[in-house]
């Protein structure tokens, strides 16, 4: 009888330290709060959402602010181009024309990541039109080859074929010979600060 008691005692013990150990993980997944976003890899055609919002804020000519539905704020990084920089040459053209597109205008946004600054990295579509591929075709941004595998491969080939035809026709930021890539110009300033 002695024995019973001790095994029955053994396993309602057992019983018990386990759950004690999984009430914590399960009470801490519903009062945790919303799960921060993730950086989604996959690239995949059916990963991908859309959110559409009116533009509230354009930084520069590759970086505006919509607001949703829900009056929520979203910084849109727009994917596949590199602007210049604000006070790079052409930076204040590049964002007049991204401006005169799509400020206080409804879009539609397509996104499958969220980059290091907590900015959806997505493409921008007003009524149709791809509006980070017309940066390109006007010539107010490179095709961001560093990070082309993150298009689809029909992207990839009309970015491309857009910064080579408005390179030939050296519209805008191609009447410069030879152009300072935004990421090369970044790069600069931040030696010219170590330097002083």
């Amino acid at each position: 009888m002695v024995n019973m008691n001790f095994m029955t005692r053994g396993r309602f013990l057992i019983w018990l330290v386990l759950a004690v150990l999984a009430f914590p993980i399960s009470c801490n997944r519903r009062t945790a709060g919303p799960e921060p976003p993730q950086v989604v890899q996959s690239k995949r055609a059916n990963s991908a959402e859309t959110m559409t919002g009116r533009v509230v804020r354009i930084a520069d000519g590759d970086t505006v602010t919509i607001l949703d539905a829900t009056n929520t704020q979203h910084r849109i990084r727009l994917q596949g181009i590199d602007a210049p920089e604000s006070h790079q040459a052409f930076g204040t053209q590049s964002k007049k024309n991204l401006s005169d597109m799509i400020f206080d205008k409804d879009v539609t946004v397509v996104y499958d990541k969220m980059d290091q600054y907590g900015r959806l990295v997505g493409k921008i579509l007003l009524e149709g039109r791809d509006i980070n591929l017309e940066q390109v075709k006007a010539g107010m941004a490179w095709h961001y080859k560093e990070y082309e595998r993150e298009q689809s491969p029909e992207d990839r080939e009309l970015y491309a074929r857009a910064e080579d035809e408005a390179r030939s026709a050296r519209r805008g930021l191609w009447v410069a010979a030879n152009p300072i890539e935004p990421g090369e110009f970044r790069r600069d300033e931040k030696r010219e600060q170590k330097a002083r």
